[in-house]
């Protein structure tokens, strides 16, 4: 019988020892916004047991202080200091068994100062009228998803992108400075479901007038053929380190063979006829966006003997079979007559109060010009009756007459005649594109320089001043887009851009295959350029990505779960795997291995939707999103009889714990007994 006992002991005392080795459960601590967070945050610290029991009292610790206790899991700081800052703990207290959880593992909570602004405005203040000013606003932050607040004036008017101001997240830019600009600007940043940086300092921006400019001209005009003429730029201004811009007209004027710049003094050796003209002056300093004012332009007159002007209808380059008519224009005299290349003979005219004629004389290269099939001289007129190439060549005129003043010779003009400018159709990126992919088609026409996109209406040089320093008005072309047989014309819509020479499809879908072809109109001539050559668009779907499970959903816990993305087609593939809208990684639990997925000893946290897709550095750069599939996790037939097991077992160690004691009691007792009667 002591044998028995003893067995039965040593069974139940393992028992008890298997028992006592289950752990309690352990909480999971959470904080939100994730650390550090920022003076004034509302922040929330959860407290999560992995537990069948639900009457848990939550016990909250800072720095190992005890701070909280109630029967929610949240512990709420609504108003977040630099004293809230601390390592926190939480665990379970209830009144049933298990009657406590373990500690939570510690979560440090970093509480930090409002990160501070700066703002910067360039150029330095004051700014002249028409200046581009740019301001900016520096946050002192680690983060970089700010969105920036800006503010003018004592009112603290909160400012938006308008026609004048663009606010562009950190920058805010005033294009075309005026007085009324003048004020204090502040900035501040915000983030999503954070709170604001602290306010900037305010900037003083003071805006004061361009600076007057005046154009004095030595000698006085008219000047005179070989005079020296002297032109001085006089600029009101407190600053010294002005650099001098000389026009005539529109046209920039450069040190040359017959000009001198220096500084604010324009020197023209040696006038002549050609120096006639409007000149103006402006200075620009360095560092800045605009000018001075421009001074009054100056008319320059210089007077010689007449001068002959060609004039060419319509402006070259003509094209082939249209009408030209060069007409020679003398200045000042009414008197000119064409004269067939003869001297004048006063026998065949009968004009009333005869007086010296002039006489025409055209010149196409050196060979001087006649009446003839083709061309057609009248007076101070020559017609060339549809021009082709072979009139391509220097024209030029003058006009003769005996007596004294004789005309100069006109400059050459250049006829140049061309065919109808032809267009050239490129897409980007090569064809076949891909769904989704942004496409730009560019429309590119020879031998002009200034085709641009009007959307049908006239170009302005008034609203364009940029445009008016550098170039001379020229009429616009207009881009025209077609698409398919049928030469549907394009506008910019949801899905299509049209922008001056380019055409910009944005997320190609499989409508968008066909033909497209370009043009350009424009209201002077050449009309119409030839139209390019019809460029075929394919548009192929994303390669399909296939989502397999092995074994078959539901999978029991414990199991091992192996997912595999197959692409279609293509290599060179960098998988993505996706559990609802989480990128998953290489884990203790999940294993990636570039197309396989695989989860070790699944749990019933990993019920849920997965997905995957493939992404390369050629195109095509992804791949189409798979099917979701949803994994269901069941539990195993084996850990559901787990907790009766432990049950049963349990109550059957006390019962013989008990039996054992009350044995080894009675025979105690017993040997006692006996030990007495010896």
């Amino acid at each position: 019988m002591g044998s028995s006992a003893l067995s039965l002991t040593l069974l139940l005392m393992s028992l008890i020892l298997a028992g006592l080795t289950q752990d309690l459960p352990r909480p999971t601590l959470t904080v939100t916004p994730d650390s550090p967070v920022f003076t004034g945050e509302r922040v929330s610290l959860k407290c999560e047991i992995n537990s069948d029991h639900s009457d848990w009292r939550y016990e909250w610790n800072k720095d190992r202080t005890k701070v909280s206790e109630s029967y929610r899991n949240t512990l709420t700081i609504e108003r977040s200091k630099t004293s809230d800052a601390g390592l926190y703990t939480c665990k379970g207290q209830r009144n049933g068994r298990p009657n406590s959880s373990q500690s939570s593992s510690a979560v440090s909570l970093s509480v930090k100062d409002l990160p501070t602004s700066t703002l910067t405005v360039t150029p330095d203040s004051p700014v002249f009228t028409g200046e581009r000013v740019s301001l900016k606003c520096v946050i002192n932050s680690d983060h970089s998803d700010w969105r920036y607040d800006w503010y003018k004036g004592r009112d603290s008017v909160m400012l938006q992108t308008s026609e004048r101001y663009t606010v562009n997240r950190d920058t805010l830019t005033i294009r075309g400075a005026t007085e009324s600009d003048q004020g204090q600007f502040w900035c501040r940043g915000q983030r999503d479901g954070r709170p604001y940086s602290s306010q900037s300092s305010s900037v003083s921006l003071r805006v004061t007038a361009l600076p007057r400019t005046t154009l004095t001209v030595t000698p006085d005009s008219p000047v005179f053929t070989g005079e020296r003429v002297i032109l001085k730029c006089v600029i009101n201004s407190d600053h010294s380190d002005w650099r001098y811009e000389w026009y005539k007209g529109s046209v920039m004027l450069q040190t040359s063979e017959r000009y001198t710049v220096n500084r604010d003094t324009l020197t023209i050796r040696g006038a002549t006829a050609s120096d006639q003209g409007q000149f103006w002056c402006r200075g620009h300093r360095d560092g800045r966006s605009v000018s001075s004012q421009s001074s009054s332009a100056v008319s320059l007159t210089v007077k010689d003997s007449p001068r002959s002007t060609l004039t060419v209808t319509p402006d070259s380059p003509v094209f082939t079979g249209e009408r030209v008519n060069l007409t020679c224009v003398i200045e000042s005299y009414s008197n000119w007559r064409q004269r067939n290349g003869l001297k004048y003979d006063r026998r065949y005219d009968w004009t009333p109060a005869w007086r010296p004629e002039w006489r025409y004389e055209w010149y196409k290269g050196s060979v001087m010009l006649q009446t003839s099939e083709r061309y057609t001289v009248n007076r101070d007129t020559l017609t060339i009756r549809g021009a082709t190439e072979s009139d391509q060549d220097q024209f030029w005129c003058r006009g003769q007459k005996d007596e004294r003043p004789k005309s100069s010779q006109s400059r050459s003009v250049s006829l140049t005649v061309k065919d109808s400018p032809r267009s050239t159709l490129t897409v980007t990126p090569d064809s076949p594109v891909f769904t989704g992919e942004r496409v730009d088609l560019t429309c590119v026409i020879e031998s002009y320089s200034d085709w641009r996109q009007r959307h049908g209406l006239k170009y302005d040089w008034r609203s364009d001043w940029r445009y008016y320093q550098t170039y001379e008005w020229r009429y616009e072309w207009r881009f025209e887009w077609f698409k398919g047989t049928e030469s549907v014309m394009l506008q910019s819509s949801e899905r299509y851009t049209v922008n001056r020479d380019t055409l910009t499809i944005r997320g190609a879908t499989e409508s968008d295959q066909d033909q497209f072809w370009c043009r350009g109109q424009r209201d002077k001539r050449p009309n119409s350029s030839q139209s390019s050559s019809a460029v075929s668009l394919n548009v192929t779907a994303l390669p399909r990505s296939t989502l397999t499970v092995t074994p078959d959903s539901p999978v029991f816990t414990g199991e091992r779960v192996t997912l595999k993305c197959v692409i279609e087609s293509y290599s060179n593939w960098r998988y993505e795997w996706y559990k609802d809208s989480v990128m998953l990684q290489t884990s203790e639990h999940y294993t990636v291995n570039t197309d396989t997925l695989t989860i070790r000893g699944a749990t019933e946290s990993d019920q849920d939707q997965f997905w995957c897709r493939g992404q390369r550095d050629e195109r095509p750069n992804s791949s189409q999103e798979s099917e979701r599939i949803n994994l269901s996790v069941n539990v195993s037939a084996a850990s559901s009889s787990l907790l009766v097991t432990g049950v049963v077992v349990g109550l059957s160690v006390c019962l013989l714990f008990f039996l054992s004691l009350l044995l080894m009691w009675r025979y105690k007792k017993n040997k006692d007994s006996d030990h007495i009667y010896d």
